[in-house]
């Protein structure tokens, strides 16, 4: 099969195309989306941390000088949120940001959170346990992450309900070539969350508590602070790069344990495999499938003249897939040590995020290894229909 981003057999598993790809066409372009797709580890890798390519290329140029029609009017509710945050804009607005949001969001502050993640995570795996199982999605791999984000911002319990869907709406905008309908979707999820946050902002600033909202909006750097805007940016980045995630890595990490048993009783009988065993499934189905940049300056990859001015994809699935980085790369190996996998990305946009991704996993894997050891799969699970983020629609299973 070939790369066909909107073929449910492809999306289903990628990665034969994606091996015909990395040996016979590792630069290609892909006409249907206008991109030039990037297959191997070695150039993903690089133009990641490549300043002649950008996630946007705004600072730069304005959108008739890369030959691209102005932004439909309709979009900016959701153009106006996104860009105020750190994800889609470059140096020097994104040095700035991310430098007053680490200020706020610091290594101290997430490793501070494991005790409340790890309560969170017990409480949703005893729960489930004590249904008997269920889907394991729904149930909980989605509650965490959001209950977690939730807490840190200070989001009261009543309006958490609100949340996923949101976030799952403004993901629909990243997916390849999206319906109108799923662009008016976006549209209406970022005006709706970002009054919502405005609302949560303006009453922190005068009445600080004990939250990452708070946080944001009194950090400071040499007089320097976060506008409205960008405080909303910010937030509404924490929810979905933090979200979807780790809500996707849970569903086809466990989907991955389940098609490799003999991975999945090795990991039962020893724990002390998780670290490991968590970067491997990013590694070996990883969520975010691609990652777009566009190229500011002429470039040359593997040969082949990409000029300024286009959009190159940049194929993560393909690069943690690399023979020439991995050992026997399509092997699930839960004790894989040497594993550069590029699933949080490099550079300057690399997600901030990890740590926090990281402890969430760890407990949720943790706690279900523990209470639901004979955890099995109840029916073969369907994917969902995203692409560019990758994860399964649910993953029913009983204890």
């Amino acid at each position: 099969m070939r790369f066909d981003p909107w073929n449910p057999e492809f999306i289903a598993h990628p990665y034969d195309a994606y091996d015909e790809l990395r040996r016979e066409r590792p630069v290609s372009f892909f006409e249907p989306t206008g991109q030039w797709l990037i297959a191997r580890h070695a150039d993903v890798n690089a133009l990641l941390r490549d300043r002649r390519l950008g996630r946007s290329y705004l600072h730069v140029a304005t959108h008739q000088e890369f030959g691209r029609p102005d932004d439909p009017e309709f979009q900016d509710p959701f153009w106006r949120v996104v860009r105020a945050g750190m994800l889609d804009v470059e140096p020097p607005v994104h040095t700035r940001l991310r430098r007053l949001v680490s200020k706020a969001f610091t290594p101290r502050m997430v490793e501070a959170l494991r005790p409340k993640v790890a309560r969170i995570a017990g409480e949703l795996v005893e729960a489930f346990v004590e249904r008997g199982g269920g889907d394991l999605i729904a149930e909980v791999a989605e509650p965490l992450p959001v209950t977690v984000i939730a807490e840190m911002l200070g989001v009261p319990e009543a309006d958490r309900h609100l949340l996923r869907p949101w976030s799952a709406d403004i993901c629909g905008m990243y997916e390849l070539n999206p319906s109108v309908e799923a662009q008016h979707t976006a549209v209406r999820a970022a005006q709706e969350f970002s009054d919502y946050l405005v609302g949560l902002a303006r009453s922190r600033r005068a009445d600080p508590g004990d939250d990452l909202i708070s946080a944001l909006a009194l950090v400071a750097d040499e007089g320097d602070r976060l506008t409205e805007e960008e405080l909303v940016g910010t937030c509404v980045l924490l929810l979905n790069a933090g979200h979807e995630a780790t809500v996707n890595v849970t569903g086809n990490g466990w989907w991955s344990l389940f098609r490799n048993p003999a991975e999945l009783e090795r990991l039962r009988a020893d724990h002390g495999l998780l670290p490991t065993a968590i970067e491997e499934l990013m590694r070996w189905d990883t969520p975010l499938q691609m990652f777009e940049r566009w190229v500011l300056e002429d470039i040359s990859v593997g040969g082949v003249d990409i000029p300024r001015g286009t959009e190159v994809a940049l194929l993560f699935g393909s690069a943690n897939r690399d023979p020439e980085v991995f050992a026997d790369p399509d092997r699930l190996d839960v004790s894989r040590a040497d594993n550069p996998h590029i699933s949080f990305g490099a550079g300057i946009h690399f997600c901030l995020g990890a740590p926090l991704a990281r402890i969430e996993l760890a407990e949720s894997f943790g706690a279900l290894l523990r209470r639901a050891p004979k955890m099995e799969l109840v029916a073969e699970p369907s994917w969902g229909p995203g692409y560019v983020i990758r994860g399964l629609r649910s993953l029913d299973v009983t204890v």
